[in-house]
């Protein structure tokens, strides 16, 4: 989960004998004025949350609802550390202009609203100052939600950051408030133009029927999408960012007609899809996420075969929404350990997994996804990280899971028109391909070294070996 209110710089009282008694009195008197009648301190918020932070930029794909291929920011990012680390990372990002993604609660943003009306929008105003400085077209996941809009404690220092509480969604009481929030938010970034509305249904579960809330959650959503229309029509908003889980074809839950060699999609995400995509007022794209294992961590028939499953999903996604644009929020290819870290393979298996993975959603017809970057906040290595850690000012160098998708995006972003190209027959079963008419992207699927011929062009290539070729 996210870095949470202890780095907010929230002003927080201490008493000590060592303050004397008059200092204990001032601060006892400061305590009690920034608390509310019915509890819940307000420290260090403000009411003007709505008040324009910053000098926005006019990022690059403000206008059109696809934005390429880019990251999600988790709970440690470029924003912190040493600051020659961190204009390293700006330096390299602003030669992409890589499409970069925040939530507004948890994975490095603190309680937005800790009381009803006081904001405290120190860490995530942080994150959108980097992508500006950066760069790129900054996008916001709206999720999750205070405390006091799912039955918690209101007040500074009172938010739960456990798992099961983030993963809470707002009681329907307050998806008003909510979608209140969300216009705040909206108002205070006017450079931001693309907004996900909340994430993987968190804390929308349906215990009794066993199946997706999706009623709970399509409520919420067209209450966050009518709102932020109000604050700027020309705000793009998408849905419902929902989990494609798939299933062994012999699970209870498995769809009987849409399946593969990956396994079968379970039917309950087809169903709340469903509902979502015929009971909301409108969209500007769609929103999904989800791995290409099966809920069991199985890889049919393997891991680069098991991509096939984001083309399948890709193709019915739009298929359902009359080809709306399609984002991956999340993408994984990679089961996590018991940790829920990724940390099992090489970084070239990795590596050429993932480009498998970018391969696949982009024949599948999406044209924007996020990678999920797992950024350590100290040391030298991190595996699938975009660069290094940036505590010390050797770090924020590029990694190679950076060159992966710079690259893809500026090869294969929004508006590409894909060609087909020649495969020797031998090389088929081995090769994942995808082009354009500049660019050819090669990766082999083998833990060895072959010898392919594509597009006309004869080359080693080393196992798991990623290769670019110029047309």
């Amino acid at each position: 989960m996210g870095r949470h209110g202890w780095n907010s710089g929230a002003l927080r009282w201490r008493l000590t004998a060592l303050l004397g008694v008059g200092a204990a009195a001032l601060a006892l008197i400061v305590t009690l004025v920034n608390t509310l009648p019915g509890g819940g301190s307000t420290a260090g918020t403000s009411r003007d949350g709505d008040k324009v932070h910053g000098t926005p930029a006019t990022p690059p794909d403000e206008d059109r609802p696809e934005v390429g291929w880019g990251f999600t920011h988790t709970q440690y990012s470029a924003d912190e550390g040493s600051d020659t680390a961190t204009e390293r990372v700006e330096r390299l990002l602003e030669k992409s202009q890589l499409p970069q993604d925040q939530a507004i609660m948890g994975w490095g943003a603190d309680n937005p609203e800790p009381v009803k009306g006081r904001y405290d929008f120190g860490a995530l105003d942080r994150r959108i100052d980097f992508v500006r400085k950066s760069g790129g077209t900054p996008v916001i996941t709206l999720c999750c939600s205070p405390d006091w809009m799912k039955g918690g404690k209101s007040g500074v220092g009172n938010t739960d950051w456990s798992q099961a509480s983030l993963e809470t969604a707002p009681r329907p009481d307050h998806y008003a408030d909510f979608a209140a929030l969300a216009a705040t938010v909206a108002k205070r970034y006017p450079d931001v133009t693309h907004f996900m509305v909340w994430n993987e249904f968190k804390g929308f579960w349906n215990n009794a029927e066993q199946r997706w809330d999706y009623e709970g959650y399509t409520r919420l959503y067209n209450l966050v999408y009518k709102a932020l229309k109000k604050v700027n029509p020309k705000i793009m908003v998408g849905g419902p960012y929902l989990v494609m889980d798939s299933v062994d074809p012999r699970d209870a839950n498995a769809s009987s007609t849409f399946k593969g060699s990956w396994g079968a999609m379970d039917q309950r995400s087809i169903d709340a899809f469903d509902y979502w995509n015929k009971h909301k007022v409108g969209a500007d794209f769609v929103v999904v996420d989800g791995s290409s294992y099966t809920n069991d961590d199985e890889l049919l028939p393997n891991e680069f075969g098991a991509t096939d499953k984001l083309t399948a999903v890709s193709e019915w996604v739009r298929e359902q929404t009359h080809d709306l644009p399609l984002w991956w929020a999340e993408y994984y290819v990679e089961p996590a350990d018991g940790n829920d870290d990724r940390k099992g393979w090489s970084e070239t298996h990795r590596v050429a997994v993932q480009a498998a993975g970018l391969i696949a959603m982009a024949k599948g017809g999406a044209t924007s996804g996020f990678y999920w970057n797992p950024e350590d906040e100290k040391g030298t290595t991190c595996a699938g990280c975009l660069w290094t850690p940036t505590d010390g000012s050797d770090g924020g160098r590029q990694l190679p899971m950076y060159d992966l998708l710079s690259r893809f995006d500026a090869a294969f972003g929004p508006g590409t028109k894909f060609e087909t190209v020649s495969v020797a027959a031998d090389d088929v079963p081995n090769v994942k391909v995808i082009a354009s008419d500049r660019t050819v992207l090669v990766v082999n699927t083998l833990d060895r070294q072959i010898t392919a011929k594509v597009d006309g062009q004869q080359f080693d290539l080393t196992a798991y070996g990623v290769k670019w070729l110029t047309r």
